[in-house]
């Protein structure tokens, strides 16, 4: 079960980076160029947030079910927070995470209450961007201390 959960958290990793910065692609776009809120514009920011979603759930099953990593932190959680490795598992990966899905998530609330349309570029570029940059930070790329593979088959 661990490998399989790993392998679909990983993969998701993909889908919400890729819509992540289409939707901020499409903000700074629209914000820049002064250009009408579109419904693909409002689709963008929904499949990003729907794909967060989707990785939060993918990332609790392996969090509170299947692995070794966080089942071993929480045996003893101040050991843990001493261990560099289970510390990133077991805390700074899930914060970090939680929080860019609440920004994407107050980016889109935000967008629905927003005046007008240079309002929702504005918002979307800034929160959408601001959850992209804590995704990037937070994630194990290659070359980080905590590394996971670029594609996990």
């Amino acid at each position: 079960m661990y490998d399989a959960a790993l392998t679909l958290h990983a993969l998701l990793r993909w889908v919400v980076v890729l819509t992540g910065l289409l939707a901020v692609a499409r903000a700074f776009a629209g914000w820049n160029g002064k250009r009408p809120w579109t419904a693909a514009d409002n689709r963008a920011g929904l499949w990003f947030t729907i794909a967060l979603d989707l990785q939060l759930l993918a990332g609790l099953w392996l969090y509170l079910a299947v692995s070794p990593l966080t089942q071993a932190a929480m045996e003893n959680v101040a050991a843990a927070m001493r261990d560099p490795g289970l510390r990133f598992w077991s805390v700074e990966h899930p914060f970090g995470m939680v929080i860019a899905l609440v920004l994407a998530h107050v980016g889109r609330v935000r967008i629905r209450k927003a005046a007008d349309d240079a309002s929702r570029h504005e918002v979307a570029a800034i929160l959408f961007a601001l959850a992209i940059v804590v995704i990037l930070l937070s994630s194990p790329w290659p070359g980080t201390p905590n590394a996971r593979p670029w594609f996990r088959w």
